[in-house]
Protein backbone atom coordinates (compact mmCIF):
# COMPACT_ATOMS: atom_id res chain seq x y z
CA UNK A 1 0.00 0.00 0.00
CA UNK A 2 1.18 3.81 -0.86
CA UNK A 3 1.27 6.24 1.97
CA UNK A 4 1.38 9.76 2.35
CA UNK A 5 4.26 10.94 4.34
CA UNK A 6 1.88 11.67 7.40
CA UNK A 7 0.81 7.97 7.17
CA UNK A 8 -2.72 8.49 5.13
CA UNK A 9 -3.48 6.36 2.27
CA UNK A 10 -1.76 8.16 -0.35
CA UNK A 11 -5.07 8.40 -3.15
CA UNK A 12 -7.75 8.81 -0.58
CA UNK A 13 -6.17 10.53 2.48
CA UNK A 14 -7.54 8.30 5.17
CA UNK A 15 -5.47 6.82 7.86
CA UNK A 16 -6.20 3.23 9.60
CA UNK A 17 -9.06 3.88 11.68
CA UNK A 18 -11.04 6.76 10.36
CA UNK A 19 -13.36 4.78 8.37
CA UNK A 20 -15.94 2.03 9.58
CA UNK A 21 -16.07 -1.44 8.39
CA UNK A 22 -19.52 -0.06 6.59
CA UNK A 23 -18.80 1.55 3.78
CA UNK A 24 -21.35 3.18 0.86
CA UNK A 25 -19.98 4.37 -1.97
CA UNK A 26 -20.97 6.96 -4.65
CA UNK A 27 -19.63 7.87 -7.76
CA UNK A 28 -20.32 11.20 -7.03
CA UNK A 29 -18.38 13.19 -4.33
CA UNK A 30 -21.18 16.03 -4.02
CA UNK A 31 -23.55 12.62 -2.64
CA UNK A 32 -21.28 12.48 -0.21
CA UNK A 33 -22.65 14.69 2.44
CA UNK A 34 -26.59 13.53 1.32
CA UNK A 35 -25.38 10.35 2.29
CA UNK A 36 -24.03 11.43 5.42
CA UNK A 37 -26.60 13.11 6.58
CA UNK A 38 -28.44 9.77 7.35
CA UNK A 39 -25.76 9.08 9.87
CA UNK A 40 -25.30 10.01 13.55
CA UNK A 41 -22.68 12.78 14.02
CA UNK A 42 -21.33 12.58 10.79
CA UNK A 43 -17.78 13.93 10.19
CA UNK A 44 -15.55 14.90 7.32
CA UNK A 45 -12.82 13.27 7.10
CA UNK A 46 -11.15 13.79 3.86
CA UNK A 47 -11.21 15.86 0.30
CA UNK A 48 -8.65 14.32 -2.13
CA UNK A 49 -9.13 14.52 -6.23
CA UNK A 50 -12.55 12.65 -6.66
CA UNK A 51 -12.30 11.00 -2.95
CA UNK A 52 -14.53 12.65 -0.32
CA UNK A 53 -15.09 11.00 2.99
CA UNK A 54 -17.20 10.94 5.92
CA UNK A 55 -17.78 8.72 8.80
CA UNK A 56 -20.34 9.03 11.67
CA UNK A 57 -22.44 5.74 13.58
CA UNK A 58 -25.43 3.84 12.43
CA UNK A 59 -27.29 2.05 15.44
CA UNK A 60 -23.61 2.81 17.43
CA UNK A 61 -21.43 1.29 14.98
CA UNK A 62 -18.96 3.23 12.76
CA UNK A 63 -19.80 3.69 9.00
CA UNK A 64 -18.40 5.94 6.54
CA UNK A 65 -19.32 7.19 2.59
CA UNK A 66 -16.32 7.42 0.20
CA UNK A 67 -16.83 9.01 -3.23
CA UNK A 68 -15.20 6.94 -5.89
CA UNK A 69 -15.57 9.12 -9.11
CA UNK A 70 -16.49 7.49 -12.41
CA UNK A 71 -15.52 4.35 -13.27
CA UNK A 72 -13.88 0.96 -12.36
CA UNK A 73 -10.04 2.64 -11.81
CA UNK A 74 -11.20 5.15 -9.19
CA UNK A 75 -13.24 3.10 -7.45
CA UNK A 76 -10.53 0.00 -7.18
CA UNK A 77 -8.51 2.53 -5.92
CA UNK A 78 -11.30 3.63 -3.02
CA UNK A 79 -11.68 -0.02 -2.03
CA UNK A 80 -7.87 -1.14 -1.89
CA UNK A 81 -7.41 2.06 0.57
CA UNK A 82 -10.60 1.41 1.98
CA UNK A 83 -9.80 -1.52 3.20
CA UNK A 84 -6.40 -0.75 4.20
CA UNK A 85 -8.01 1.41 6.56
CA UNK A 86 -10.33 -1.10 7.79
CA UNK A 87 -13.15 -1.50 6.12
CA UNK A 88 -14.60 -5.02 4.91
CA UNK A 89 -18.41 -4.53 3.65
CA UNK A 90 -19.02 -1.86 1.05
CA UNK A 91 -22.57 -0.96 -1.15
CA UNK A 92 -22.05 1.37 -4.38
CA UNK A 93 -24.63 3.95 -4.84
CA UNK A 94 -25.07 5.46 -8.06
CA UNK A 95 -27.09 5.72 -11.13
CA UNK A 96 -27.84 3.48 -13.79
CA UNK A 97 -29.50 3.50 -17.50
CA UNK A 98 -32.08 0.59 -17.75
CA UNK A 99 -32.03 -1.75 -20.18
CA UNK A 100 -34.60 -4.34 -19.99
CA UNK A 101 -38.02 -2.83 -20.69
CA UNK A 102 -39.49 -3.70 -17.78
CA UNK A 103 -37.02 -1.32 -15.84
CA UNK A 104 -38.29 2.31 -15.58
CA UNK A 105 -36.74 5.43 -14.48
CA UNK A 106 -37.04 5.97 -10.87
CA UNK A 107 -36.98 2.11 -9.48
CA UNK A 108 -34.08 0.91 -8.00
CA UNK A 109 -31.40 -1.80 -9.14
CA UNK A 110 -30.44 -4.49 -6.91
CA UNK A 111 -27.23 -6.04 -8.78
CA UNK A 112 -26.42 -9.60 -8.41
CA UNK A 113 -23.76 -9.74 -10.95
CA UNK A 114 -22.09 -7.61 -13.52
CA UNK A 115 -21.11 -7.79 -17.36
CA UNK A 116 -16.94 -7.40 -16.99
CA UNK A 117 -17.01 -4.87 -20.25
CA UNK A 118 -14.43 -2.36 -18.71
CA UNK A 119 -10.50 -2.62 -18.19
CA UNK A 120 -9.65 -2.78 -14.45
CA UNK A 121 -11.07 -6.08 -13.57
CA UNK A 122 -9.56 -7.27 -16.24
CA UNK A 123 -6.21 -6.44 -14.25
CA UNK A 124 -7.21 -8.77 -11.29
CA UNK A 125 -8.86 -11.98 -12.63
CA UNK A 126 -8.76 -13.14 -15.96
CA UNK A 127 -12.06 -12.65 -18.04
CA UNK A 128 -13.42 -16.32 -17.25
CA UNK A 129 -13.57 -15.33 -13.33
CA UNK A 130 -17.54 -13.80 -12.87
CA UNK A 131 -18.28 -10.54 -11.10
CA UNK A 132 -20.69 -11.06 -8.51
CA UNK A 133 -22.44 -9.50 -5.52
CA UNK A 134 -21.77 -10.83 -1.72
CA UNK A 135 -24.92 -12.90 -1.14
CA UNK A 136 -25.11 -10.88 2.24
CA UNK A 137 -25.33 -7.77 0.79
CA UNK A 138 -27.60 -8.55 -1.74
CA UNK A 139 -30.31 -9.74 0.49
CA UNK A 140 -29.61 -7.14 2.86
CA UNK A 141 -30.25 -4.47 -0.07
CA UNK A 142 -33.75 -6.52 -1.44
CA UNK A 143 -34.92 -6.61 2.34
CA UNK A 144 -34.36 -2.91 2.79
CA UNK A 145 -36.21 -2.45 -0.44
CA UNK A 146 -39.43 -4.54 0.47
CA UNK A 147 -39.53 -2.82 4.05
CA UNK A 148 -39.51 0.36 1.75
CA UNK A 149 -41.80 -0.73 -0.48
CA UNK A 150 -39.50 0.63 -3.14
CA UNK A 151 -40.03 -0.70 -6.47
CA UNK A 152 -36.86 -2.72 -7.32
CA UNK A 153 -35.41 -5.60 -9.40
CA UNK A 154 -32.60 -7.51 -9.08
CA UNK A 155 -30.13 -9.40 -11.57
CA UNK A 156 -27.02 -8.72 -13.53
CA UNK A 157 -26.10 -5.53 -15.05
CA UNK A 158 -23.74 -4.08 -17.65
CA UNK A 159 -20.57 -2.46 -16.74
CA UNK A 160 -18.61 -0.31 -19.54
CA UNK A 161 -15.84 1.98 -20.01
CA UNK A 162 -17.16 4.80 -22.59
CA UNK A 163 -20.54 6.65 -21.76
CA UNK A 164 -20.70 7.91 -25.41
CA UNK A 165 -19.85 4.37 -26.12
CA UNK A 166 -23.59 3.38 -25.22
CA UNK A 167 -25.25 6.32 -26.27
CA UNK A 168 -23.50 7.31 -29.41
CA UNK A 169 -22.21 3.58 -30.19
CA UNK A 170 -23.15 4.03 -34.12
CA UNK A 171 -20.49 6.55 -34.44
CA UNK A 172 -17.82 5.05 -32.99
CA UNK A 173 -15.25 2.75 -35.04
CA UNK A 174 -16.08 -0.34 -33.37
CA UNK A 175 -19.48 0.06 -33.71
CA UNK A 176 -19.70 -3.18 -34.81
CA UNK A 177 -18.79 -4.66 -31.48
CA UNK A 178 -20.71 -2.07 -29.20
CA UNK A 179 -23.96 -2.73 -31.31
CA UNK A 180 -23.72 -6.81 -31.56
CA UNK A 181 -22.64 -6.84 -27.43
CA UNK A 182 -25.63 -4.54 -26.57
CA UNK A 183 -27.79 -6.67 -28.30
CA UNK A 184 -26.48 -10.01 -26.74
CA UNK A 185 -26.67 -8.37 -23.54
CA UNK A 186 -30.51 -7.51 -23.93
CA UNK A 187 -31.21 -11.15 -25.16
CA UNK A 188 -29.55 -12.01 -22.32
CA UNK A 189 -32.10 -9.88 -19.52
CA UNK A 190 -29.09 -7.49 -18.23
CA UNK A 191 -31.28 -4.81 -16.39
CA UNK A 192 -29.16 -1.73 -16.65
CA UNK A 193 -26.64 -0.25 -17.45
CA UNK A 194 -23.32 1.72 -15.55
CA UNK A 195 -19.71 1.82 -14.87
CA UNK A 196 -18.38 0.33 -11.74
CA UNK A 197 -19.70 -2.45 -10.01
CA UNK A 198 -17.77 -5.12 -12.33
CA UNK A 199 -14.54 -3.73 -10.70
CA UNK A 200 -15.62 -3.38 -7.32
CA UNK A 201 -16.75 -6.80 -7.20
CA UNK A 202 -13.90 -8.34 -8.86
CA UNK A 203 -11.80 -6.71 -6.21
CA UNK A 204 -13.96 -7.12 -3.65
CA UNK A 205 -13.64 -10.80 -4.04
CA UNK A 206 -9.83 -10.37 -4.40
CA UNK A 207 -9.70 -9.14 -0.81
CA UNK A 208 -11.89 -11.27 0.48
CA UNK A 209 -14.44 -8.46 1.61
CA UNK A 210 -18.03 -7.96 0.95
CA UNK A 211 -19.90 -5.49 -1.61
CA UNK A 212 -23.16 -5.12 -3.28
CA UNK A 213 -24.55 -2.30 -5.37
CA UNK A 214 -27.88 -1.04 -5.83
CA UNK A 215 -28.61 2.48 -8.27
CA UNK A 216 -31.32 4.20 -9.20
CA UNK A 217 -32.50 4.27 -12.65
CA UNK A 218 -32.32 7.36 -14.64
CA UNK A 219 -34.27 6.38 -17.22
CA UNK A 220 -34.20 3.52 -20.07
CA UNK A 221 -32.92 4.29 -23.59
CA UNK A 222 -35.04 0.77 -24.66
CA UNK A 223 -38.10 1.74 -23.90
CA UNK A 224 -37.95 4.99 -25.66
CA UNK A 225 -36.94 2.95 -28.96
CA UNK A 226 -39.76 1.36 -28.48
CA UNK A 227 -42.10 4.79 -27.84
CA UNK A 228 -43.16 3.21 -24.41
CA UNK A 229 -43.54 5.50 -21.48
CA UNK A 230 -40.00 6.35 -20.29
CA UNK A 231 -40.28 8.33 -17.17
CA UNK A 232 -37.20 9.62 -16.03
CA UNK A 233 -35.32 10.62 -12.56
CA UNK A 234 -32.64 11.81 -10.74
CA UNK A 235 -33.10 12.29 -7.01
CA UNK A 236 -30.91 9.37 -5.33
CA UNK A 237 -32.30 9.50 -1.97
CA UNK A 238 -34.58 6.44 -2.70
CA UNK A 239 -31.13 4.79 -3.70
CA UNK A 240 -29.57 5.95 -0.86
CA UNK A 241 -32.36 5.23 1.68
CA UNK A 242 -32.49 1.33 0.82
CA UNK A 243 -29.10 1.28 0.94
CA UNK A 244 -29.03 2.35 4.28
CA UNK A 245 -31.49 0.40 5.47
CA UNK A 246 -29.47 -2.34 4.57
CA UNK A 247 -26.31 -1.18 6.00
CA UNK A 248 -28.42 -1.54 9.18
CA UNK A 249 -29.46 -4.67 8.76
CA UNK A 250 -25.73 -5.84 7.77
CA UNK A 251 -25.07 -4.79 11.28
CA UNK A 252 -28.04 -6.68 13.26
CA UNK A 253 -26.64 -9.42 11.55
CA UNK A 254 -22.99 -9.07 12.35
CA UNK A 255 -23.96 -8.62 15.94
CA UNK A 256 -26.29 -11.51 16.08
CA UNK A 257 -23.47 -13.70 14.55
CA UNK A 258 -20.89 -12.47 17.21
CA UNK A 259 -22.66 -13.66 19.68
CA UNK A 260 -23.46 -16.76 18.35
Amino acid sequence: MVYSSDGKCYHIQVAPGEVGRYVILPGDPKRCAKIAKYFDDPVQIADSREYVTFTGTLDGVKVSVTSTGIGGPSASIAMEELVECGADTFIRIGTCGGIETSVKGGDVVIATGAVRMEGTSKEYAPIEYPAVASLDVINALVKSAKDMGAEFHTGVVQCKDAFYGQHRPEAMPVSYELLNKWEAFKRMGCLASEMESAALFTVAQFLRVRCGSCFLVVANQERAKLGLDNPQAHDTDRAIRVAIGAIRELIRQDKENNQK
